[in-house]
């Protein structure tokens, strides 16, 4: 393998504890973003919060051109600009002043090892503490419910109380994915989220997500980052939706029927939870036996 040191440029002359960051945000155009999660959290982030660049990647190296065109504008007779993708790690400040970090930019398309390799010198020479990320999944849910939530992480000590809606399953890969995986290997502390949205928003804006994307990290990381703005997106987006659902009457007969089987799933989850605090609360075997003897030595006189 190539150093991978090779595939990123400093740009500021910093000590670690100068930068004075422990935590990563990640956002890196994962497979699947449904709802376009990642961008809207990287877009709140970037125009909520005081920021700088202070690293970049070589995309040139990483980058498919002709699977993932950049976009350049023609002006008549000539070729006026070029978006060029950037793949960048930005250093931001939260609401009290606290700094940490996030990449931001396209998923890369070759060298996943190398990019991991690189991605952890990163981590280790910025000092992090904790790399969290946040995207997007497709789920059979409807719009007019609590966002789910599937969270990840290195340790399953960092989630808390957790109950998991899926057992062992293939998923294709992921840059994202690759970098938990790899990081947690190496014993640094990676966790994630993966917020539910509904599948027939997965080529749209669900703003109720990213906010639900920004709560976890916050909650997750102690970085205070405010929602006012993401939640007034969310707003306007919802209201867009429920526009969208009246015109549409065989969309509003999908989200009903959606509705129907998340309440009857969440009731049986309800259920079933009740069932096992009141198993928690019966006396176990043992102590059924010691009550049963105390009750027969009194009732005996022995």
């Amino acid at each position: 393998m190539q150093d991978p040191r090779e595939l990123y440029d400093v740009h500021v002359d910093l000590p670690a504890d100068a930068i004075g960051a422990d935590v990563l945000v990640l956002a890196l155009g994962n497979l699947i973003d449904a709802g376009n999660v990642q961008n809207l959290l990287t877009q709140h982030l970037l125009g909520e919060f005081e920021h700088s660049v202070i690293a970049s990647f070589d995309l040139d190296q990483l980058y498919d051109y002709r699977g993932r065109r950049p976009v350049m504008t023609f002006d008549r007779d000539h070729y006026e600009s070029y978006q060029a993708p950037r793949l960048v790690l930005y250093r931001l400040v939260d609401a009290t002043g606290t700094p940490f970090l996030l990449m931001s930019g396209p998923e890369p398309d070759y060298q996943w090892e190398r990019f991991t390799a690189a991605v952890e010198t990163v981590v280790d020479r910025f000092g992090i503490r904790l790399v969290v990320g946040a995207h997007g999944v497709p789920m059979g849910v409807p719009h007019t419910r609590p966002v789910g939530i599937t969270r990840y992480a290195s340790d399953s000590r960092l989630l808390g109380e957790n109950n998991p809606l899926f057992g062992l399953i293939q998923i294709p890969g992921s840059v994202e994915g690759l970098l938990h995986l790899r990081l947690a290997e190496k014993g640094h502390d990676t966790m994630g989220f993966a917020l539910h949205v509904p599948h027939y928003l997965v080529q749209t804006d669900f703003a109720d997500a990213a906010v639900a994307a920004l709560e976890a990290i916050s909650s997750s990381t102690g970085l205070v980052l405010p929602d006012a703005a993401l939640r007034a997106t969310a707003g306007l987006n919802r209201a867009e939706i429920e526009r969208q659902v009246r015109d549409n009457e065989e969309v509003g007969e999908l989200v009903s029927g959606l509705e129907q089987q998340y309440d009857a799933f969440t009731e049986g989850v309800r259920r079933q939870n009740l069932l096992a605090t009141q198993l928690e609360d019966l006396p176990s075997a043992e102590e059924i036996g010691a009550e049963l003897e105390e009750f027969l030595r009194e009732e005996t006189g022995d």
